[in-house]
């Protein structure tokens, strides 16, 4: 039997992944309009642009990043090191959508995870919605 992951520990991990995403789209955003201020006036006012919609754009995505390695892996980065995952009820990986759909609301309504505190299985509304739990991982099992 899984234990469900609590506040905490899913509030870490996603702080881990929101870090990396910033990190890194910050760091594109600034090489960026550092390319555009040496290429010219009218790359410029594309870098502004860009940079400018910096803010409204991270959300999209930190959403698309955490959708891309529940699809793929079952958890991401951030929720590899403290020891989660997602799963769906038969135990599996999230599709695709369910892993877009789970995404976008933790990314844009990030409050509707406070539910998690009052359910039995620790879901948030985005777990709800996409029909998912976040477990603490178990190590694989050896063989002998």
């Amino acid at each position: 039997m899984n234990e469900y992951a609590g506040l905490v520990s899913r509030f870490l991990a996603y702080t881990v992944d929101a870090v990396v995403v910033a990190v890194f789209t910050g760091g594109a955003a600034l090489v960026f309009g550092v390319i555009a201020a040496i290429v010219g006036s009218g790359a410029w006012e594309l870098a502004r642009l860009v940079v400018s919609s910096y803010l409204a754009l991270l959300p999209a995505v930190l959403a698309l990043y955490c959708a891309v390695f529940w699809m793929l892996a079952g958890r991401t980065p951030g929720m590899a090191f403290l020891g989660l995952r997602v799963v769906r009820a038969d135990g599996r990986t999230p599709g695709w959508f369910a892993s877009f759909l789970r995404g976008l609301m933790l990314a844009y309504f990030p409050i509707g995870a406070l539910w998690l505190l009052i359910d039995r299985r620790r879901q948030g509304l985005h777990d709800k919605v996409a029909r998912t739990s976040v477990v603490r991982a178990t190590p694989a099992s050896t063989t002998q």
